[in-house]
């Protein structure tokens, strides 16, 4: 086998493996699951290539409800149409959900103390911290990507600055830039 040659990608074996895989993906990356599929996606299982991983996130981000959610169904289809698509949501849900409850019972008796309250205001530093981890990690697939990586920090440059200093809600952010982003896109494509 050649060294430099990128590893065959794998199929799930059963609808019943993307639960596991995605259920055990929802315990990992409680709070931010993103770079926690990125890592079992891709270079665990081996189910997506980096390209298609971006790809998938890709379109999950422009459609209604959580990323992850629509990677989720999105993946599950891929492999075993609508039972994985179940399978694979079903697993991604059903720990986290049973652990939001007894956590927000917990909340609920103890939110008065200033511990906790510094304790989830830490947690919003971290999640902040694997969002740019995960970044990072996929920046290599902007090789190909018709914007080039120069025009591709702009628009992220842009998306930080007008969502977290300019306060301009997602919507806008998202059709604004994300159609500038499509038409650079084309233009650099047709040239």
């Amino acid at each position: 086998m050649n060294e430099g040659a990128p590893p065959r990608l794998r199929v799930p074996a059963s609808p019943g493996e993307l639960f596991r895989a995605f259920n055990a993906l929802a315990l990992q990356g409680f709070g931010g699951v993103l770079p926690v599929a990125q890592r079992v996606l891709v270079e665990q299982r081996n189910w997506l290539t980096r390209e298609q991983f971006v790809e998938v996130l890709s379109l999950g981000q422009v459609l209604p409800g959580p990323n992850i959610v629509n990677m989720a169904l999105m993946i599950g289809d891929r492999f075993f149409g609508l039972r994985g698509a179940a399978a694979a949501l079903l697993g991604l849900l059903c720990a986290p959900l049973l652990i939001v409850l007894l956590l927000a019972a917990l909340y609920g008796q103890l939110s008065g103390i200033p511990a906790v309250a510094g304790a989830l205001r830490g947690m919003g530093a971290v999640s902040a911290g694997l969002i740019i981890a995960t970044a990072l990690k996929v920046m290599p697939t902007l090789e190909g990507n018709p914007l080039g990586r120069p025009l591709a920090g702009l628009m992220v440059l842009l998306s930080a600055l007008a969502i977290g200093w300019w306060r301009v809600p997602l919507v806008w952010v998202v059709l604004g830039l994300g159609a500038v982003s499509m038409a650079l896109a084309a233009w650099r494509m047709q040239r």
